[in-house]
């Protein structure tokens, strides 16, 4: 009879544990499996800046007064286009807005996105950094649009690996040193 008695009481305590167990699985923590290597935030309702990151410095680290390339994705969801006017922080002098290669607003076209850095898009350049930066460091940018306000992002510097690449470039068919 002892024997029986121990196996009921193993089986409520197993029965306890599997309902514990069970019951962690509801506080499972939100995780961002999304990829996204820079913060996302909202500008107002329907204005959003996503992934703002700078770009991995070519010798790994920004010195102060070097100027740093900023990339971000600016989501436009409402029925009005509004404009990116300014970009400051604390931890550099000014920020260079080019569209087309001309110092100018960048224009978020209603329902649309637009992708800041990448090639032949608007560019952000953050000028004279008035700090060093690393890659994981970040500063505090604030960006400004015509309508929507501002708002207050920390620009990781992009890890190793995931600066924005170059397009390969071939060599020209007529250096070929073979002769071929």
């Amino acid at each position: 009879m002892a024997g029986r008695s121990t196996v009921a009481r193993m089986s409520g305590l197993l029965a306890a544990a599997m309902v514990a167990i069970a019951g962690c699985g509801d506080e499972t923590p939100d995780v961002d499996d999304t990829g996204a290597v820079g913060p996302d935030e909202a500008v107002s309702e329907d204005v959003k800046v996503l992934q703002v990151q700078l770009a991995y410095p070519s010798d790994g680290v920004y010195e102060v007064g070097e100027d740093a390339p900023l990339y971000l994705g600016i989501s436009n969801t409402g029925t009005e286009e509004d404009d990116l006017v300014d970009v400051r922080g604390p931890d550099f002098t000014d920020a260079a807005l080019t569209v087309d290669g001309d110092s100018a607003v960048i224009p978020v076209p209603e329902n649309d996105n637009v992708y800041v850095g990448a090639e032949g898009a608007p560019s952000v350049v953050l000028e004279d950094l008035q700090t060093s930066l690393r890659s994981s460091q970040s500063i505090p940018v604030t960006f400004v649009f015509e309508e929507a306000g501002e708002v207050t992002v920390e620009a990781v510097v992009a890890a190793s690996g995931q600066e924005p690449s170059e397009p390969f470039d071939f060599e020209d068919p007529a250096d070929d040193p073979t002769g071929s």
